[in-house]
């Protein structure tokens, strides 16, 4: 059940139904809702606040194994993988359509459970959740086997199998949304699934769980484990029923799970991990007002907390001043405030933990001889949640922690150039190689600089315009394989080839 908490800032709608909402925090595994085998539980407190909002399952080794028996059960007997692909495809729509019945609800769990502002909750937590769903429930009967070039005695068949039991970890900072680039996929494949999401942000996914259910989703077909990755996420990793690990987290972290994955039964393991994205803009920029405005929204969008966030800022020198100026007029109207408040634009920082981190760097990046220009400070401390000021570095250079370590916090790095071939040279030194982006008004230099960046993604005149249809991820130790698009099939299916004698 949600606890009540007295409102620091004026009562919204939002407020009242935090105060009424009813919040399980029971596993779901088979179909049903459970509490760990252990009877162990953690509190889930929301960074809005410090309210507590629910007691949730805090699941293990011995949980891991029901749910894996549960879903290989369910794969085995083909309940979900041996249905009609136009039936699979009727469910996973039922599904979507579910998640977007259910919005206001799903949208109030994520922001009170992570603290992102309740406008991109509902915009694009909710919405690409179930766009994705819906996408992928609409590709199952478009995607078709090959025949291969054969003798005239044969017949070569190349087909595209479930893998099996999915095992998917995901984390704190879309919980919902990545919940869907590792379901949505793996389910319209046929797969079975297991899912832990963060302990700091199980909400969401317990309840998608309950809709996957209701829209007809066979029972164990998909199961929502809760709990902390040392005891619940490295025993799915480790499991050797387990066919394939679908993780999104950090690079350290990362490495494990495919340091585990080739200990135990060399399942498949997919990585999406940390990014340092570098910005590149030009002084032949077409709309100088354009890349201020994505440069400065994309960082603080999500509180800074996003893989793909463009923290390392790269500016032309003799357009740097008028850059400055420019974004600077717009950093206050990021100052974060009540996330139940539909005209806030950015909420708080997950937990202290990561209050801890961001304002490490901040300060490391005062020492180093950075100059800040805006932020640098936790802010709305009387509020009880965790709040940091839209903070800008400029006069950075590339040897600064703020421009070579994954912040994950509303933190802008600004490094100057002359050079665009250094710039290019600069961006790419360093271990990620997520998201890029160059802006320029020749058609050349932005062709010739997207082939040059070393990342998953290169944005050409704007940031974080794509959707569902192209794939995302890293190169580097920004991690292997593909969300998003046909291409995220890849991770859960086998390829199988028939080869048959005609006679």
């Amino acid at each position: 059940m949600a606890e009540n908490s007295t409102a620091k800032s004026p009562a919204t709608p939002w407020h009242e139904r935090a105060a009424q909402l009813s919040i399980d925090g029971r596993a779901f595994i088979n179909g049903q809702r459970v509490w760990a085998c252990s009877e162990q539980q953690f509190d889930s407190h929301s960074p809005i606040d410090g309210r507590k909002l629910a007691a949730v399952a805090r699941c293990d080794g011995a949980d891991v194994d029901i749910a894996v028996a549960a879903a290989r059960a369910a794969f085995e007997d083909g309940r979900w993988a041996n249905l009609a692909p136009a039936k699979r495809k009727r469910i996973l729509i039922r599904f979507a359509d579910l998640l977007q019945q259910n919005s206001a609800e799903l949208a109030l769990l994520e922001t009170l459970d992570m603290g992102k502002p309740i406008q991109y909750s509902q915009s694009v937590d909710v919405a690409g959740a179930a766009n994705c769903i819906r996408w992928y429930g609409e590709a199952i009967d478009k995607v078709y086997g090959e025949i291969a070039p054969a003798p005239s005695h044969s017949l070569a068949l190349i087909t595209r199998e479930a893998v099996g039991v999915v095992g998917a970890i995901v984390p704190w900072n879309y919980p919902m949304l990545m919940a869907s680039w590792k379901i949505a996929p793996a389910l319209a494949a046929g797969n079975s699934i297991v899912l832990k999401p963060s302990e700091k942000s199980p909400l969401t996914a317990l309840r998608l769980a309950e809709l996957a259910l209701a829209a007809g989703v066979p029972p164990g077909v998909f199961n929502v484990l809760p709990g902390y990755g040392n005891e619940a996420g490295s025993a799915l990793a480790l499991h050797m029923d387990v066919d394939c690990i679908a993780f999104t987290g950090s690079t350290r972290v990362g490495k494990q799970i495919m340091q585990m994955a080739g200990q135990s039964n060399l399942k498949r393991a997919w990585t999406e991990l940390g990014g340092k994205s570098a910005n590149i803009v030009c002084a032949d920029c077409p709309d100088l007002d354009a890349a201020v405005s994505a440069a400065i929204g994309s960082i603080y969008f999500n509180q800074g907390e996003s893989c793909n966030a463009p923290s390392r800022l790269f500016v032309e020198e003799s357009i740097r001043e008028r850059f400055l100026e420019k974004a600077l007029a717009m950093v206050p109207s990021f100052a974060p405030g009540d996330p139940l408040d539909e005209k806030t634009v950015m909420g708080a920082i997950v937990d202290d933990i990561q209050l801890r981190t961001v304002m490490g760097y901040i300060e490391q990046g005062k020492q180093a001889g950075a100059r800040l220009l805006a932020g640098g400070e936790q802010v709305k401390k009387e509020s009880g949640g965790y709040y940091v000021a839209p903070t800008l570095f400029d006069r950075v250079d590339s040897s600064m922690s703020i421009a070579s370590e994954e912040i994950f916090g509303p933190v802008l790095s600004v490094l100057s150039f002359t050079d665009l071939q250094d710039a290019v040279k600069q961006a790419n030194a360093t271990p990620y190689g997520l998201h890029a982006a160059v802006w320029t008004s020749n058609l050349s230099k932005a062709i010739q600089t997207s082939r040059a960046l070393r990342a998953g993604t290169v944005h050409v005149n704007q940031y974080d315009g794509d959707d569902i249809t192209v794939p995302f991820g890293g190169y580097k130790q920004s991690g292997n394989g593909r969300d998003k698009s046909l291409h995220a099939l890849d991770k859960y299916t086998e390829l199988k080839t028939i080869w048959i004698q005609v006679k």
